[in-house]
């Protein structure tokens, strides 16, 4: 049977929730609608109390049949580093998705930030391993492998790697980091050991690279299944702000047979393409159609220099006539004085960061970003990474 929901605002979905909490830890029952809106507040926050709690349990009882704190010894790791895997693997969630992504993957704005799953790793583990931003490597554990691409993380400290735990066989050719954690479970809590594994990762040659991007939503589950025919692949999308783009990328060991790419091209109605360009000596080989004058599809394979932009182009709805004969050129700049405009830092807002670096070189700092640009002032989930990148801006320009 149907439960209505029988609420007015937001307020009085907060004041739902606000009753729930009432005799327990994080008892809300005093704190308001409006002066949660004023300010942020600490719980717990009783009825009568003119401010929240700053810390718990001061008075040293704990919501337990004595009152007394229960402590648990820590168990050790499943899966301790060693000389064979002597990375520590931590995996987490991003900011722009949730579990899965049963539900965000169907939000294309929300790839903006990051559109793939991506392995950060120190930049010293990376020269150390001959790698270099955008390659594809194996990651193994004694539980089992997968393959992913690498980025360099400052941040990141030597011996300690980071994945996201969003991407499955729905988006990638593989099981995602749960392939390579041990499958066993906290003995007094149940927990599975999903945030850890030590694992060892090396480059893998997968030389010939493609990328699909279409406007055609409806071929999502038929490129899902070329995901298992690729040496590695992901699939993703791109939420333009007129159009959203459905994106493949991938990485094979070697040229695909004529016969594999008019297998792919016939899936995208790309046979009779508008522009192929061809070069057998180099593996490169590249179709796209166009659709009043927009780009509407596209395949690269062997060469994909140009697809930040033509993924940007394909997402504005952009008219490319006058720009027809650079379409299939191998170069990562757009024609013309344009650059692309690079990472969206900002989903809510769709702003990029050469938009923010452009802002900063005017002064002000983050309040101007806000203020000019108005990222960070809707959810505020950028803010930390806004504040990052003001920081090493200001470093960069001493």
């Amino acid at each position: 049977m149907a439960c209505p929901l029988n609420f007015a605002d937001e307020e009085d979905i907060f004041n739902e929730h606000r009753a729930s909490t009432v005799g327990r830890d994080l008892d809300i029952g005093g704190l308001s609608y409006a002066v949660l809106e004023a300010a942020p507040q600490q719980w717990p926050y009783p009825a009568a109390a003119t401010a929240g709690q700053a810390r718990l349990y001061a008075d040293g009882r704990f919501p337990t049949a004595s009152g007394r704190a229960q402590f648990v010894l820590p168990q050790a790791s499943p899966s301790p580093v060693t000389a064979e895997f002597p990375l520590h693997l931590n995996s987490g969630r991003l900011r722009d998705q949730w579990h899965g992504m049963s539900r965000s993957g169907r939000v294309p704005k929300l790839f903006n930030h990051v559109g793939e799953p991506l392995l950060s790793l120190s930049p010293d583990d990376m020269a150390a391993r001959g790698l270099r931003d955008g390659d594809v490597a194996e990651v193994r554990s004694a539980a089992g492998q997968l393959k992913v691409r690498v980025q360099s993380e400052a941040d990141c400290p030597p011996g300690q790697v980071f994945l996201p735990m969003h991407w499955g066989p729905r988006w990638m050719n593989g099981a995602g980091v749960n392939a390579v954690t041990a499958a066993v479970c906290d003995p007094f809590s149940a927990q599975p050991a999903l945030k850890q594994a030590a694992v060892q990762v090396r480059k893998c040659d997968l030389p010939w690279p493609l990328l699909v991007l279409c406007r055609d939503a409806t071929l999502q589950p038929a490129l899902q299944a070329w995901l298992a025919r690729c040496d590695y692949a992901t699939l993703g999308w791109y939420g333009g702000p007129q159009q959203a783009v459905l994106v493949l990328r991938a990485d094979l060991a070697a040229a695909p047979s004529a016969d594999w790419l008019a297998e792919l091209d016939a899936l995208l109605d790309l046979s009779t393409s508008d522009l192929h360009y061809r070069d057998v000596a180099s593996g490169v080989d590249k179709r796209l159609r166009l659709r009043d004058g927009q780009l509407d599809c596209l395949r690269l394979g062997g060469e994909i220099a140009a697809g930040s932009w033509l993924k940007e182009w394909l997402g504005q709805g952009r008219d490319v006539q006058a720009e027809r004969r650079w379409l299939l050129s191998p170069q990562r700049e757009p024609p013309g004085q344009t650059p692309t405009r690079g990472r969206i830092v900002c989903t809510c807002l769709d702003v990029a960061e050469n938009d923010i670096q452009q802002q900063l070189a005017r002064g002000g700092g983050v309040p101007a970003l806000q203020q000019t640009l108005r990222c960070g002032t809707q959810c505020g989930s950028c803010v930390p990474e806004l504040k990052r990148i003001a920081a090493h801006f200001e470093e960069q320009h001493r």
